[in-house]
């Protein structure tokens, strides 16, 4: 307090200078139009700035949260599409009722860890078993295929990256629908490759690479990357084809995981036909 007033005293005359020229200022405005309205205008202006500033902010502190709704949001919506369906026997047509069977189920989760550096490469989820997340289940993003679930914990889970030498996806062209089985070589992690296209098939550069849907993990038409390259070895019988991902693995917040609840019923009568 008697820094305070000592300060006061010091710098007496300059702090009445700037509360006399407020006074005047105050009756500049008050008592002339003109200068009123340029007053307001300006006011106004700096308010606009200041409000429009806090409210960039305010959004931009809310980026968190209004992507985690839209991952939730984007997992329903999935979860509702007719291919995520199986129609009734009885039915012809595929209805959303208690009669038709939900084949693929979509779960939001958060990449909590993330590697693309090594050969043999894994993500972490925020989501495990008390989520209903079970091993071999299947990983995209809204960007396309991200993984195949490894290993889970009651509330972690990890997922074996496409970017890891020992995955395979089965995959296909879009435009002709042949299909064969992604791989990635290690390098770079916006790469892999397509294998057992046969010669005879018509393949171009920036055709489509989807999910074949002939496994019980993907559903058919997922997005993977389009095609980057087209390489036919003399006397070979299939095409080399380079890939261009279309997931960023460098930048993954949200995916979702895709249950599928007839899984079981498939693999099982699979085996019992391969053992006849």
């Amino acid at each position: 307090m008697r820094n305070f007033i000592r300060f006061i005293i010091k710098h007496h005359f300059v702090i009445l200078f700037v509360i006399i020229e407020l006074i005047s200022i105050l009756f500049v405005v008050n008592y002339n139009a003109y200068q009123r309205s340029v007053f307001l205008s300006s006011s106004n202006r700096v308010s606009a700035g200041m409000y429009g500033t806090f409210s960039e902010g305010a959004e931009y502190l809310m980026l968190r949260q209004i992507n985690k709704e839209l991952a939730q949001e984007n997992a329903y919506l999935r979860s509702r599409l007719p291919e995520s369906f199986k129609a009734s026997k009885d039915y012809f047509q595929l209805v959303f009722d208690s009669l038709s069977q939900q084949e693929y189920v979509y779960r939001a989760a958060k990449v909590i860890n993330n590697s693309t550096n090594k050969r043999f490469n894994y993500i972490t989820l925020n989501k495990g078993a008390n989520n209903g997340i079970e091993p071999e289940m299947g990983v995209i993003s809204s960007r396309g295929v991200v993984g195949i679930v490894k290993n889970v914990s009651d509330n972690y889970s990890t997922v074996i990256s496409v970017l890891n030498t020992r995955m395979k996806v089965s995959a296909r062209l879009k435009e002709s629908g042949f299909f064969g089985a992604l791989e990635w070589h290690g390098g770079a992690y916006q790469y892999a490759y397509l294998r057992e296209i046969p010669r005879h098939a018509n393949v171009n550069v920036g055709d489509v690479i989807e999910t074949s849907g002939y496994s019980s993990i993907f559903p058919g038409g997922i997005l993977i990357g389009t095609v980057q390259e087209v390489d036919l070895q003399t006397g070979e019988s299939f095409y080399e084809i380079k890939v261009k991902l279309s997931v960023d693995y460098k930048n993954l917040s949200y995916v979702e995981v895709i249950g599928h609840p007839l899984k079981v019923e498939q693999i099982n009568l699979e085996k019992e036909t391969i053992n006849d």
